[in-house]
């Protein structure tokens, strides 16, 4: 299990052939915009997240990116380490072996001190965005009885990455021993990752996150995925996640050409048009049915370990310790 050149024409027939590496699986549980407003079935709670990320494990994810919610606003995310750190336990009882990965990029009201500070609860990796991060979008008004009903919101702001935060956030995370997952939403993001490479901030394999169809992302689309990949730095794992209608196709584009894939309700409610997801389960469990009808195996955590060159090992985690 070794990064390979995914863009060569011939090594790619050859895996096809022989197999490629076990599909990891990540499940995006939550995320931090959007709530039960959105969907009743997103988890807000840290025993609703555990549950949802048991559900997503038992499903076959072996992978979950998190982001804890801020238990006086349910609806809103929090990047506290003491939260982040009972959430985290919380799902360790439930997956003895899952990865997790919880959020540096958090939500519209996160702060950059927040994002530096959150690292302490030591998550096994942790998303790492690359570069500024402008969107513009609605919230739909959340009502009671749900905790914490508002009017409806707006947002249209930039979170501003920088060359030089996002080089400290990486010299935190490996101080701390947190593997970066990095974010990506245009190809001129690798100027950042190479940066992070050239510095020997980062150790191989390199792991890519494509996040597609998100607002000033590049579009959703075949080729903009291979040319993302055309330029993927050597030793390097991508992973393709796709937001709302575009999820299905990208991320079954992204088992076909080798990779790995993001599914869960933080990039899309629907599972179909007009019909909800019930639980990120069902999100994990549709990937997992078409990854074997195209003859992909699907990850352990153990094998996940392993093709992202995380200890073997899971990290444990004690509430407030």
């Amino acid at each position: 299990m070794t990064a390979w050149n995914y863009s060569n024409t011939y090594e790619w027939m050859q895996r096809l052939r022989g197999g490629f590496d076990p599909l990891i699986i990540t499940c995006a549980l939550d995320g931090g915009i959007q709530g039960k407003e959105s969907n009743a079935a997103i988890p807000e709670t840290p025993d609703e997240i555990a549950a949802q990320a048991e559900q997503a494990y038992n499903a076959g994810a072996s992978m979950v990116h998190i982001h804890a919610r801020n238990p006086e606003m349910l609806w809103d995310t929090t990047l506290d380490p003491d939260v982040c750190r009972e959430v985290n336990a919380l799902i360790r009882q439930g997956c003895p072996d899952i990865i997790i990965n919880n959020t540096t990029g958090g939500g519209p009201t996160t702060t950059m001190d927040d994002r530096f500070r959150t690292l302490e609860s030591r998550p096994e990796m942790a998303s790492l965005n690359m570069g500024p991060d402008m969107s513009k979008f609605r919230i739909g008004e959340r009502q009671a009885p749900l905790a914490h009903p508002h009017d409806a919101l707006t947002y249209d702001d930039c979170i501003p990455f920088t060359y030089g935060i996002i080089e400290g956030l990486t010299r935190k995370m490996k101080e701390l021993g947190v593997k970066p997952e990095m974010e990506m939403y245009h190809g001129g993001q690798y100027w950042v990752s190479q940066d992070l490479i050239e510095a020997g901030l980062l150790s191989p394999p390199f792991v890519f996150q494509y996040v597609m169809g998100y607002q000033t992302s590049l579009y959703p689309t075949p080729e903009n995925v291979l040319a993302l990949i055309r330029e993927l730095p050597a030793e390097s794992v991508y992973f393709v996640a796709g937001i709302g209608v575009y999820q299905l196709p990208l991320t079954t584009l992204g088992i076909l050409l080798g990779g790995h894939i993001r599914v869960g309700l933080e990039d899309n409610v629907y599972y179909s048009r007009g019909r909800k997801f019930t639980g990120n389960g069902e999100a994990v469990e549709r990937a997992v049915r078409i990854a074997r009808e195209l003859n992909r195996e699907i990850a352990t955590p153990a094998q996940a370990r392993e093709i992202l060159g995380l200890r073997a090992t899971p990290s444990e985690y004690k509430e407030n310790s």
